[in-house]
C-alpha cells in the first residue's frame, strides 16, 4: 500500500525576475521535513514549480501525494488541463507560442508519473500555517544567499 504524503510548497522572488527561493514542507504521520533552495536569477513561477519538484524528488518511494500550493500557475496547469493540452500541442500554448518553463514542466510530468499527485489550491499569505511556513522558508533562502 502506498504511503500518503502531504506536501505544502511555496516560491518567492525578490524582483520578478530576480533572486528566488523555494520552500516545501513534507508531512507523513507525525514526521515533518522542511526543505528549501535558492536561485540567483529566476522568476516566481519557476520557484513555485521548483518547490513542487524538489519536494516530490525527496520522496524515497512512489507515494500518493496531496500537494498544496498557492500558485495558480501550477495548480491550473495540473487541474484545468493546461498541461495535457501543452503536451498534445507539442509544448505550444493555445495561441501557438512555446510554453514557458518547459524544462520544469517536463520534470513535473516525470514525477507525476512516478507518484499519484493530487494538486490543491490554497490561499497565499493567509491563515494557513503550513503555507506560511513554506513562504518563510523561501524568503529565508533568498535572504541567506543575498
Amino acid at each position: 500500500m502506498e504511503k500518503t504524503i502531504t506536501i505544502y510548497t511555496d516560491g518567492a522572488c525578490s524582483g520578478n525576475p530576480g533572486k528566488g527561493g523555494w520552500g516545501a514542507l513534507l508531512m507523513y504521520g507525525g514526521t515533518r521535513k522542511e526543505i528549501s533552495g535558492y536561485a540567483p536569477a529566476t522568476t516566481n513561477n519557476r520557484m513555485e514549480m521548483m518547490a513542487a519538484i524538489k519536494a516530490l524528488e525527496a520522496l524515497k518511494e512512489p507515494c500518493h501525494v496531496d500537494l498544496y500550493s498557492d500558485s495558480a500557475y501550477l495548480i491550473n496547469a495540473m487541474n484545468e488541463g493546461w498541461l495535457k493540452r501543452w503536451l498534445k500541442n507539442g509544448w505550444k500554448t493555445a495561441s501557438k507560442k512555446p510554453v514557458e518553463n518547459i524544462d520544469l514542466w517536463q520534470e513535473i510530468v516525470k514525477l507525476t508519473t512516478l507518484h499519484r499527485v493530487t494538486f490543491h489550491k490554497v490561499k497565499g499569505h493567509s491563515d494557513n500555517p503550513h503555507n506560511n511556513r513554506c513562504d518563510e522558508l523561501a524568503r529565508l533562502a533568498i535572504k541567506d544567499n543575498s
